[in-house]
């Protein structure tokens, strides 16, 4: 089946979700507890969950026997969400973080030298996955320290990432982009530090 959705329609249709569970979940904790049982899961597995990232949904988001790119990506970004908010307060400590690209926010991981290698064969894991499932496991993994260290990240364009992802042609770019943005922040940490010794 040809896929008649744009990168900007999942993006927009994950941002107008992502604030109304925030809005909702200021209410209702329970929402995003709910929401977290997804992670891992594929989606409509739990039918429990579908109105979360399902209602009001482009009926060209749906898949047919299996759920479509954009139902991946749409799910996998809120989910992963509701996992980096836990034991975060969405009044003070909200994990969406708009520009904080998976890239970047990774990056930050990196605290002092010995922490590179390990942080780079995190970032690489996800980076170098082939499939939508192998990709949302190892994102599970990161979102987890991302969120002890209340690292935030812009799931907007992590499901612009994940739509496009998917689609062998179009996951060069995608792996580019995230390179880019893990290693140049680091370069621009690096430097910054650099100077800052160097006026001391």
């Amino acid at each position: 089946m040809k896929e008649m959705v744009s990168v900007e329609q999942v993006k927009n249709f994950t941002k107008r979700k992502l604030l109304f569970l925030i809005a909702q979940s200021k209410e209702n904790t329970a929402v995003l507890a709910e929401l977290r049982r997804g992670v891992g899961k594929i989606p409509g597995e739990l039918p429990g969950l579908s109105g979360y990232f399902m209602e009001g949904m482009p009926e060209a988001f749906f898949g047919q026997a299996e759920p479509s790119r954009a139902e991946w990506a749409v799910y996998t970004a809120l989910t992963l969400f509701a996992l980096h908010q836990q034991g975060n307060a969405i009044d003070g400590e909200l994990m969406y973080e708009e520009g904080s690209s998976i890239g970047k926010a990774i990056s930050k991981l990196v605290k002092r030298e010995e922490d590179r290698e390990r942080i780079r064969r995190r970032f690489n894991s996800v980076a170098t996955s082939n499939s939508i499932e192998e990709i949302a496991y190892y994102l599970r993994g990161i979102i987890q320290m991302l969120r002890n260290e209340k690292i935030g990240v812009d799931y907007v364009a992590l499901s612009g990432d994940l739509y496009l992802f998917q689609f062998p042609e179009l996951r060069p770019q995608v792996r580019l982009r995230w390179g880019q943005d893990y290693y140049g922040s680091l370069t621009k940490r690096e430097e910054k530090d650099l100077i800052e010794e160097e006026e001391k």
